[in-house]
């Protein structure tokens, strides 16, 4: 098997046979604007993705990485649309819920939910967040495979 120096990610999230169980990988799903708004924090189509593991799900956003085990989810929700103002650029912190935003768009996007808030903007760990919500291109899929994986009912 070769493996790349720089990776590159499918449109569509792929099944991959890894060392420890089977990966689901998804793509966040840009528009232009928000394309542009990132592009000066690191968060480009290379830098994000969404991956789910046999126990663990990462969420990688430019310099931002939030993983936990997928035991810890508690609940996801279907959620948009989002204010450009409000989400497009670098992952952002809601001053409400310290709930944590990754967008590249501003339709649709999934919430993830868990029952012990985990690192994510903060190097240190002192912030920690009990959810995180994710503009996947495939949000629903993304959801169905969490559910499966935790026996999640979803919330709209």
């Amino acid at each position: 098997m070769r493996i790349s120096q720089r990776p590159t990610f499918s449109p569509a999230h792929r099944a991959v046979s890894a060392g420890m169980g089977s990966l689901r990988s998804f793509p966040f799903r840009f528009t232009p604007a928000y394309r542009l708004a990132g592009f000066p924090f690191g968060v480009t189509r290379a830098t994000t993705r969404v991956e789910v593991t046999g126990g663990d799900l990462v969420v990688r956003f430019g310099p931002w990485c939030l993983r936990t085990p997928v035991s810890n989810i508690v609940a996801t929700t279907i959620t948009g649309p989002f204010a450009f103002a409000l989400t497009a650029g670098p992952a952002r912190l809601s001053l409400t819920d310290r709930g944590l935003t990754c967008a590249t768009n501003g339709r649709r996007g999934l919430c993830v939910q868990f029952a012990e808030p985990v690192r994510g903007l903060d190097p240190f760990g002192l912030l920690r967040h009990p959810a995180v919500t994710v503009t996947v291109a495939d949000y629903r899929g993304l959801a169905r495979l969490l559910r499966r994986k935790r026996v999640l009912r979803p919330r709209r």
